[in-house]
């Protein structure tokens, strides 16, 4: 499937907002508890993601004029990619991230990090993504892993 890609905007927060929370609740639902499905849907609401617009680098894919992804770069850490589930395994987030590494390339960075949800695992070190070390939070686990970028 082949979207477009583009910055958001603030009138895509909304959008943004509910992309994130159904890819929460039908994807890592599976490998996070409720409470902690909750608590990361509190840090993507509408609001939130407005504030989040004004300190990273933020874009969206659209499927006919729909948001189905979003995905963001903050310095060298690549933040907050969500497919929705009704798009996801048809090349939606691969797309989102040649945008980001393009990006990060374009900026000048030598690599990239992600701090990957036990969900999200696979997709990135598809991509080429290493794992660096495990994080908890409680009983949520995050693996960090980076990526070093090769300048065309």
């Amino acid at each position: 499937m082949n979207c477009h890609i583009r910055l958001a905007k603030p009138e895509d927060a909304e959008d943004i907002s509910r992309v994130v929370i159904a890819a929460l609740r039908r994807s890592n639902a599976a490998d996070y508890d409720a409470g902690t499905i909750l608590r990361v849907e509190a840090s993507f609401s509408a609001n939130a993601i407005l504030e989040l617009l004004t300190r990273r680098l933020v874009f969206v894919a659209l499927n006919e004029g729909q948001v189905i992804a979003t995905a963001s770069l903050d310095a060298d850490v690549v933040r907050s990619v969500f497919v929705d589930p009704e798009f996801q395994g048809h090349g939606v987030g691969k797309q989102m991230m040649e945008v980001i590494e393009n990006e990060a390339i374009a900026r000048g960075l030598e690599g990239l990090r992600v701090p990957s949800s036990v969900t999200a695992e696979g997709f990135y070190a598809g991509l080429g993504f290493c794992k660096v070390r495990d994080v908890f939070c409680g009983e949520e686990r995050t693996i960090v892993m980076q990526k070093r970028l090769i300048r065309a």
